[in-house]
């Protein structure tokens, strides 16, 4: 160790802070596989208990489907561990082209390149496309991998307020002098569950010559009428530039993302984007189980409808007890609750009643705008859905909060 013991008491003092403040996020451990039904133990030591799982990105179910595991095996055997260097040298595979063929195929683009996360595809993107004499034009609310990606950027930076046309449309005006406007957005907001405008957004874009880029994390695999994405679902397939997403939530659950779009944009980002030359490649294991999923999700919607329906049931259900949750079409739910310990004494009491639903607060999200944000999946089985909300309309009965607004809660427990 070369610090000293000032240096490790200054840094001591800021976790202190952090904790005194309420705001200190403890670590649970999973004992298996990812699924519904889960245990989890706390660092604390205690027992693990047996809970149902409402915080995981798990949305279509597939992080444990015996067909995605078997696939990963067979790749595990086929094509080894690791690459073991980065794509451009000897780090890629038959294997890596297959599954971009068929991420191309299944977003609607003309060309899709691997990286090793979707943050990695965010933190290079722009700027191995844009330079300083473009712009990009963000919803205030993207998610924070594409705030970093824009800083490691040369181009202007700008915003407009959230889901707002006009705003857009205004600073769309405003940059007619850079050579290539880029409107940036989710395509499902991570924090609220809503789902960007779309169709509005390409039709700005084509009235004021701009490009479109959408993150869709949240969305791949389940929004749409076949969980093409946020662009399926507002019927403008095929007229976004550039959509970046994650092998990490509907599509596996595991690890990896991709730039997928315009083939000169993914080209760029082969030729330039350091997060891809400089990163190994995506293990042939997750590769492998990752060309499952598609094959599985491309087949039927079975998953998805059965996620819609478990969303439409959860939302309902958690409406008619009382709690303010965020409207939207997503199987995001916020249960706003706008103080930091509330969500937290909350998240706890339900821990105890056997659901598995982490508070989340400042910085997180901003100040008084905690929430438990539930996720469902199509794991979850009506029996599931029914115990969850039985857990949360008794502990919101405990806290005093069921047909509560904003308001009337951050006046009872302050913000």
């Amino acid at each position: 160790m070369t610090y000293s013991a000032n240096i490790r008491a200054a840094l001591e003092q800021e976790l202190g802070g952090i904790k005194e403040k309420g705001l200190f996020k403890e670590e649970r451990f999973i004992l298996g596989p990812q699924k519904a039904d889960i245990s989890v133990e706390y660092p604390s030591g205690a027992p693990a208990s047996d809970v149902i799982n409402f915080c995981a990105n798990n949305y279509l179910g597939l992080s444990s489907h015996p067909d995605v595991v078997k696939a990963a095996h067979e790749g595990l055997e086929t094509h080894g561990y690791g690459m073991s260097s980065v794509r451009f040298i000897c780090g890629t595979q038959d294997i890596h082209r297959t599954l971009e063929q068929k991420l191309t195929e299944f977003l609607g683009t003309e060309d899709t390149i691997l990286f090793p996360s979707c943050m990695d595809a965010n933190a290079g993107v722009f700027e191995a496309v844009l330079g300083p004499e473009d712009v990009m034009i963000a919803d205030r609310l993207v998610h924070a991998s594409i705030i970093d990606g824009m800083r490691l950027c040369a181009s202007m930076r700008d915003t407009y307020k959230h889901s707002d046309m006009k705003h857009l449309e205004q600073k769309l005006e405003m940059h007619q002098d850079k050579r290539i406007r880029l409107i940036i957005t989710d395509g499902v907001f991570s924090m609220d569950g809503d789902l960007a405008k779309m169709d509005e957004i390409v039709a700005l874009a084509k009235k004021w010559d701009a490009m479109v880029f959408t993150d869709e994390s949240h969305s791949s695999g389940f929004i749409g009428k076949t969980g093409r994405g946020v662009h399926e679902h507002c019927g403008v397939m095929g007229e976004i530039d550039i959509i970046t997403t994650t092998l990490g939530k509907g599509l596996g659950g595991a690890s990896g993302g991709c730039v997928s779009g315009r083939k000169e944009i993914v080209e760029l980002c082969r030729q330039k984007a350091r997060p891809y030359l400089f990163s190994n490649t995506v293990a042939p294991v997750i590769v492998s189980g990752a060309i499952k999923v598609l094959d599985l999700i491309s087949g039927n919607t079975e998953r998805r409808d059965k996620l819609e329906w478990n969303t439409n049931y959860w939302r309902q259900g958690l409406t008619d007890a009382g709690f303010d949750i965020k409207k939207g079409d997503s199987p995001i739910v916020p249960v706003m609750l706008y103080n930091a310990k509330l969500a937290q004494d909350m998240s706890r009491d339900l821990y105890h009643e056997g659901i598995y639903a982490v508070g989340f607060f400042f910085p997180v999200v901003p100040q008084a705008a905690a929430r438990i944000r539930t996720q469902l999946s199509a794991d979850h089985d009506q029996a599931h859905l029914d115990k969850g909300l039985a857990a949360f309309k008794k502990v919101g009965e405990k806290h005093g909060i069921l047909g509560l607004g904003k308001k009337e809660i951050i006046e009872k427990f302050g913000k």
